[in-house]
C-alpha cells in the first residue's frame, strides 16, 4: 500500500460532477505517478466510481495495485429521477440500502467485483456501521472473517466518520485496518487520543480518509460533508497563517501530518483531474521543516 492512495469520492460525482474521460485521466495520472493505492465503494456515485475506477485499474497487472472497497450497502435498480441523493452528481441508475446481513456482505462485494471488472479486491471495509453496530459486529463481521480465510480478500476493516464505534470494533473483533474519514487532521484530531493509540497497540493500521476535511483545508467551502461553519473557517485561516509563517502549503501540511503517527499507514486523497493528483503528488514531497510540526 503506497502511503499516498487516491480516494474515489470524487469520481462519483461528489459536490460536482466529472466527465467520463477526466474521470479516466485522473486514475490514470494516480498509477503513472506511483500512487497505487485505490479506495472506493458501491456508496459513491451509487456504482459510478467503482465502474470508472476498474474501467481503468483492469488495464493495470493486477498485483501492481491495492484496491480497497467497502460493504454494507446493496445497489437496487431505481428511476433516474428517484434517485434521492444531493451529494452525488454523477450515479448510476440505483439507490443504496443498508444490509450488514451475512448474505448481504457476499452480494455486495460480488457486484463491486461486477462493476469493477476485476477478480479480486484487497481490502473490504465495512461502510457507515454507525446505527448497525450490532448487525455488524455479529453477522457482517464474520462474514468478512470467513472471506479473509478463503483468500477472497486480503485485509478486513470498517470505514466511518467517527472513531468512537471503530474504537469499540477494535477493542471486539479482529480487524486489520479501518478507514477514518476527517477525525485525525489538523483541524479535528479527536482520534488521536483513545483510537490511534489502541489500533496501534493492537496492530490495526489507519488508513486516513478526508485528510483535507471535505476540502476545507484544500482552499473549497465545505467541512465533514457540509457547508463549513464560521468556527471551521475561522481555524482554516488560522492554520494557513502558520503555514505561511514556515513557508508550508496548508495542503501539504494537510497530506503530512496524519502520517506522521505511527497507526497511519496511508492517506487518500480525493481528486476529480489530473492536475489535483499531481499537485497531491508535490505536496506529499514538499519538504516541511520541524519548527512548523512543533508550533502546530
Amino acid at each position: 500500500m503506497t502511503r499516498l492512495g487516491l480516494g474515489g469520492a470524487p469520481l462519483g460525482g461528489l459536490f460536482t460532477s466529472v466527465p467520463d474521460d477526466a474521470a479516466r485521466k485522473t486514475v490514470e495520472a494516480a498509477y503513472e505517478s506511483g500512487v497505487h493505492y485505490f479506495d472506493t465503494a458501491p456508496f459513491y456515485g451509487h456504482g459510478m466510481s467503482e465502474r470508472r475506477l476498474g474501467s481503468v485499474l483492469s488495464q493495470y497487472p493486477r498485483d501492481d495495485f491495492v484496491l480497497s472497497t467497502k460493504v454494507g450497502r446493496i445497489l437496487v435498480p431505481a428511476e433516474k429521477d428517484a434517485i434521492a441523493d444531493h451529494q452525488y452528481r454523477d450515479t448510476l441508475a440505483l439507490n443504496p440500502v443498508f444490509d450488514f446481513s451475512a448474505d448481504g456482505i457476499r452480494r455486495s462485494l460480488e457486484s463491486s467485483l461486477e462493476r469493477l471488472k476485476l477478480d479480486r479486491i484487497d481490502v473490504a471495509l465495512l461502510h457507515d456501521p454507525d446505527e448497525h453496530y450490532e448487525q455488524a459486529l455479529g453477522e457482517a463481521f464474520p462474514a468478512l472473517a470467513r472471506m479473509r480465510e478463503e483468500g477472497l480478500v486480503q485485509a478486513i476493516g470498517a470505514g466511518m466518520n467517527q472513531w468512537e464505534m471503530l474504537d469499540a470494533f477494535a477493542r471486539n473483533a479482529d480487524f486489520d485496518c479501518f478507514l477514518l474519514a476527517g477525525r485525525y487532521t489538523l483541524l479535528d484530531r479527536s482520534a488521536g487520543d483513545v483510537l490511534l493509540p489502541a489500533c496501534a497497540e493492537r496492530g490495526i493500521s489507519i488508513i486516513l480518509g478526508g485528510p483535507y476535511n471535505s476540502g476545507i483545508l484544500a482552499g473549497g467551502g465545505h467541512y465533514n460533508y457540509e457547508t463549513a461553519p464560521a468556527e471551521m473557517m475561522e481555524k482554516t485561516k488560522k492554520l494557513d497563517s502558520i503555514c505561511a509563517k514556515h513557508g508550508v502549503p496548508l495542503k501539504a501540511a494537510a497530506l503530512q501530518f496524519p502520517l506522521r503517527h505511527p497507526a497511519v499507514a496511508s492517506v487518500i486523497a480525493g481528486a476529480r483531474a489530473p492536475s489535483e493528483v499531481e499537485e497531491n503528488v508535490r505536496m506529499m514531497a514538499h519538504t516541511i521543516p520541524a519548527a512548523f510540526w512543533e508550533e502546530i
